[in-house]
């Protein structure tokens, strides 16, 4: 399946201040960023993976993968999936583009926060990288404006 980056940016954009009804809100339990980036991802045509424990996947609150709302299971699914639906590479900020995922770490070596590139620069840096994300909703916001410790960046396959 081919990545519609284009699709996945729109989405990203409608719904960066609101909340989809057809998703739970975890905005109480613990964030919605990740939710927020699975949709994004869903919305650029990327297939479900319904496979038990290790998929990527929502149907309801109660029958979801771990990978679909959690940070670090979403990270574990993208880099390691040789399967269905959607798979990236760890990759420089430099080679970041829109409708990629960067992950921020507040905390010595946990990564606690998913954001959606909606838009670079030229040249991707810190000041032109912008995103989109839940939890603290932002579009268009500068990844430079985040105070972090550390930053992963993933490119999705196209």
């Amino acid at each position: 399946m081919i990545y519609n980056r284009s699709a996945a940016i729109t989405y990203a954009h409608e719904w960066a201040y609101k909340r989809n009804p057809n998703y739970f809100d975890f905005s109480g339990i613990g964030g919605d960023c990740t939710n927020f980036v699975s949709q994004c991802l869903l919305a650029g045509g990327m297939e479900m993976n319904f496979r038990q424990i290790m998929g990527w996947y929502y149907r309801t609150i109660d029958d979801r993968s771990a990978a679909w709302s959690g940070v670090q299971f979403l990270y574990n699914f993208l880099i390691h999936n040789k399967e269905t639906g959607p798979r990236a590479a760890e990759v420089p900020l430099e080679q970041i583009q829109p409708g990629d995922i960067i992950q921020l770490s507040f905390k010595e070596n946990i990564f606690s926060h998913s954001l959606f590139v909606v838009d670079t620069g030229e040249l991707p840096d810190m000041n032109n990288v912008l995103i989109a994300t839940h939890s603290y909703d932002s579009d268009y916001r500068p990844l430079s404006t985040y105070e972090i410790l550390e930053y992963r960046c993933l490119k999705v396959d196209d």
